[in-house]
Formats: C-alpha cells, sequence, structure tokens
C-alpha cells in the first residue's frame, strides 16, 4: 500500500468523523436547554468537527497552495470561536438569560448593573 493511499484512508477518516462532530454540535445547539449549554455546543465541538474537516482535506489535496490555504482557515477558526463564545456567553448574562443558579461561580454578579 502506497503512502498516498494512506493518507487518502486517514483523510477519509478525519473527515467522517469531522462530519459527525459538525453534525453532534448542531443537534446539540437545536436541543440543549439554555444558552450556556448551546454555546458550549457551538464551539467546542464544531471547532473540532472544523478541524478535522480540514486536516482531511489536506490530507486528500497536499499542494502547498492548498495546504497553505487549509492553515489560515484553521487559524481563523480557533481564533474566531472563543471570541464569539464569550462574547454570546456576555450578552446573555447581561440580558438575564442565563440561570444564575446554575452557575458555580458568578464572576461578573459585583459589575452587575
Amino acid at each position: 500500500m502506497s503512502a498516498g493511499t494512506v493518507a487518502d484512508w486517514l483523510g477519509a477518516i478525519a473527515l467522517v468523523a469531522g462530519a459527525l462532530l459538525s453534525l453532534a454540535a448542531g443537534i446539540g445547539v437545536l436541543r440543549f436547554p439554555d444558552v450556556l449549554d448551546r454555546m458550549h455546543a457551538a464551539t467546542k465541538p464544531q471547532v473540532l468537527g472544523a478541524l478535522l474537516l480540514l486536516l482531511g482535506l489536506a490530507l486528500r489535496l497536499r499542494s502547498p497552495a492548498d495546504l497553505g490555504m487549509i492553515a489560515l482557515v484553521a487559524v481563523f477558526q480557533l481564533a474566531t470561536a472563543p471570541v464569539a463564545a464569550q462574547m454570546i456567553g456576555r450578552a446573555a448574562y447581561r440580558s438575564g438569560r442565563v440561570d444564575r443558579a446554575l452557575l458555580d461561580r458568578d464572576e461578573l454578579a459585583e459589575h452587575r448593573t
């Protein structure tokens, strides 16, 4: 079996795993009961799913130009998802959509307006 064939199989496995994680994240966003749970589903498994999809794509394409573009997409995904989750969580907290009884520690309680 050649190295290209092994890379193709690993790429296919990464693509399927990434698609399944992205599907699980989408189902979680629809099914979870509150904002914080939905935010978790929208960021953690979705980012890992997207990174696995990008890894599968990189293993399948293997050209330098494609790998550079895939690396840029991965870096931007890793940079923007945590910031978006922070902003969503803060907006939900400030608008009163977070059940404060579920929080272990309320670090923003003293800053509440």
